[in-house]
């Protein structure tokens, strides 16, 4: 069972260019990560919440979300959908493990305002729908709509680095 499965286990860039850019599939697999939502790339370390900002879970990045629409960051499968449909998790085909996290206290919501457009167990593409935020909704009924991405698998030594609009994982040594 993936570290997702095993915690979770109970009852300001141009993103159409971006999404070109990373589908082009340059490098290794892997070696870039897109963004879920267009918005404000921000370190993990800025989101308002200590499990994420602390990187209890792992190392990350956050979006300032700008769009409702969340797509895929990752060639890979959906490997866990949260039955409240506000957290989705990922296992790239290079093998990362990944949590999209939208918003703060969302699972309050119940699923409410989101629309998930994938099934666990089905793979996606870079750049591929995943689910619809109706962040309108949601803003009105929580502290914050800023969308985590967490790492869950990294090794030891090894970073989430953001350089403008493009993330990858860079190793400390």
């Amino acid at each position: 069972m993936s570290f997702i499965k095993k915690f979770f286990h109970k009852k300001g860039s141009d993103y159409q260019t971006d999404i070109r850019a990373a589908a082009s599939g340059a490098g290794a697999p892997d070696a870039e990560f897109l963004p879920p939502l267009a918005g404000r790339i921000v370190p993990i370390t800025e989101v308002p919440d200590p499990v994420f900002s602390q990187k209890i879970m792992g190392d990350g990045f956050a979006v300032i979300p700008q769009s409702d629409m969340v797509r895929s960051p990752v060639d890979g499968q959906v490997i866990h959908i949260f039955p409240t449909r506000h957290a989705i998790a990922l296992r790239s085909s290079g093998g990362r493990e990944l949590l999209i996290h939208i918003g703060l206290n969302t699972v309050s919501l119940k699923g409410e305002g989101f629309t998930m457009l994938v099934k666990e167990g089905e793979r996606v593409k870079k750049g591929e729908r995943l689910l619809k935020a109706d962040f309108s909704l949601i803003a009105k009924r929580v502290p914050s709509t800023i969308t985590s991405v967490v790492f869950t698998n990294l090794k030891k030594g090894e970073k989430v680095v953001i350089q403008g609009s493009r993330i990858s994982i860079k190793n400390d040594h």
